[in-house]
């Protein structure tokens, strides 16, 4: 969720080596290099290679643990958000997203220069907690609040993450005269091990929850026409007391998900030792690049570029499908045909396959390049949503509803993996323009999503969503066209001529 850290990672500067450094009394100190060359790692530093290991090692996953419990607390409540609060659940989602943006922009250098990459994370993780301890009493003037307190802090929070992981790595692999890169992926493979964890416990536990003094499903027929494609939130009774879960049920959710996101915080408080303790300066690409004025510039600089132009409709895509999936699909198929007590467990499967494809995508698109998986994507989302169109949920079609969910976790794995590599293919040099425009378009789509959702009928949103698909699809066709067989328009500085020049003819 919170489509922020890969693009956080892959935007993140590379930073200058300043020699090797030996771990003394708790720190490690650096010892400058002479110009031009690179100091030789002293013999006997190696003997403390293991125990640095081992520190930075229980760092890690002492902070992948704590975005673990986070994570299985907020992913878990997002998906239920349509279900079980209705209009409220998705303005707050939509309000979230929106706040995202704009902290984006401004927010993570300021915190991280303050309260430096530790306490920026467990700081923020508390805004994620008091949009969880909303839950217990979801109305408008509880929930936009906290959601807006949450969205602000998200950005930081996963900056300060990327940047702790980056320098530690870094930092191990000056020490032990490794391949940063190698090292970082390394860190960074560990992290998502933990994370993408957090659709199955999340989602166990709102089910087991959810599932607690449920009987059958009793809807007639003329009730399950409701479902589905026919389903339109926009006409429901969308006050708390008519989602048929019991306040218990509710009060039991949000108080394991509220002792989770607290965890987290506490975990980041108490284990992690500060970054300092590493590294002499604590520096971030948020910190050592652009001011926030000057990175906002740049990003709606960066739109001028032809192919930024062309990927924004395929990046909106990546948050609407999302969005989409979270809080449509949910509501109108799982819930009003199943029961809002089996929303988790097809999201488990739906997670599960997302996480086993992100994996395996990125050997595949070294064996048979990016297109054909762009397009087997696009095939499966087109497939799965002519199957929302014509089929209509019923409790008896079981195996369907977890077999459209593993399909959307296939085609999800796609867009998210390959489109932030894309980025940095056709944008190189550009990263923190680039992936600053990314963040931007992805949140917008989750924002048009959740937004649609309190006001526009399920016939509306597939076409919505079909539009963004087929618009997104043209636009990265014509980019790997016009990148093979013509070429992209340069200046005499090599760069790429602006939208508006190659439209004036001025270049």
């Amino acid at each position: 969720m919170l489509g922020v850290d890969n693009q956080a990672f892959d935007g993140a500067k590379e930073e200058r080596s300043k020699g090797s450094n030996i771990l003394k009394n708790g720190k490690f100190d650096g010892k400058s290099s002479k110009e031009g060359s690179t100091e030789a790692v002293p013999e006997e530093s190696l003997d403390h290679d293991p125990k640095v290991a081992r520190i930075i090692l229980k760092n890690i996953i002492i902070i992948s643990i704590a975005f673990t419990f986070l994570f299985t607390a907020f992913n878990s409540m997002v998906n239920l958000q349509s279900s079980i609060n209705k209009t409220v659940g998705t303005v707050s989602l939509a309000t979230i997203y929106a706040a995202l943006v704009v902290s984006c922009c401004f927010l993570p250098s300021l915190l991280i220069k303050t309260l430096k990459t530790k306490y920026v994370m467990a700081v923020c993780m508390l805004g994620y907690s008091s949009y969880i301890a909303a839950q217990f009493h979801p109305t408008l003037e509880t929930m936009v609040p906290t959601a807006i307190l949450l969205g602000l802090g998200a950005a930081p929070m996963w900056s300060a993450k990327c940047s702790y992981l980056t320098q530690v790595g870094t930092k191990y692999a000056e020490l032990t005269g490794q391949d940063k890169e190698v090292v970082i992926t390394r860190y960074f493979g560990i992290f998502f091990l933990f994370f993408q964890s957090t659709q199955v416990w999340g989602n166990l536990i709102s089910s087991s929850v959810l599932s607690t003094d449920t009987g059958v499903l009793n809807k007639t027929d003329e009730e399950l026409e409701t479902c589905g494609y026919n389903f339109c939130l926009a006409t429901q009774n969308a006050t708390n007391g008519d989602d048929g879960i019991p306040n218990w049920q509710r009060y039991t959710m949000a108080s394991i998900y509220l002792v989770c996101a607290l965890l987290s915080s506490v975990i980041i408080v108490v284990f992690v030792d500060p970054l300092r303790r590493f590294v002499d300066k604590e520096e971030t690409a948020a910190t050592e690049g652009k001011s926030p004025i000057q990175l906002l510039i740049a990003t709606f600089n960066h739109m001028r570029h032809p192919y930024q132009l062309l990927i924004i409709p395929l990046t909106i895509w990546s948050g609407v499908e999302q969005g989409f999936f979270q809080s449509d699909f949910t509501a109108a198929y799982v819930s009003c045909g199943l029961g809002v007590h089996m929303v988790g467990y097809v999201m488990i499967c739906y997670g599960v396959c997302d996480a086993l494809c992100s994996i395996s995508f990125s050997p595949l698109v070294r064996l048979v390049g990016r297109v054909p998986v762009f397009i087997v994507g696009a095939v499966i989302n087109y497939g799965v949503i002519i199957t929302l169109i014509k089929w209509r949920p019923h409790p008896d079609d079981t195996a369907i509803f977890f077999v459209l969910a593993g399909l959307w976790g296939v085609s999800d794995a796609v867009w998210q993996t390959q489109i932030n590599a894309f980025y940095g293919v056709i944008f190189p040099g550009k990263a923190e323009a680039a992936f600053s425009n990314y963040r931007l378009w992805e949140s917008a789509g989750f924002i048009i999503t959740f937004a649609c959702s309190t006001v526009l009928c399920i016939q509306s949103k597939i076409t919505i969503v079909l539009a963004f698909l087929s618009v997104g699809m043209v636009g990265y066709c014509s980019i790997e066209i016009i990148d093979r067989f013509v070429g992209i328009k340069k200046d005499s500085d090599g760069e790429a001529v602006p939208i508006d020049r190659l439209v004036t003819g001025k270049y």
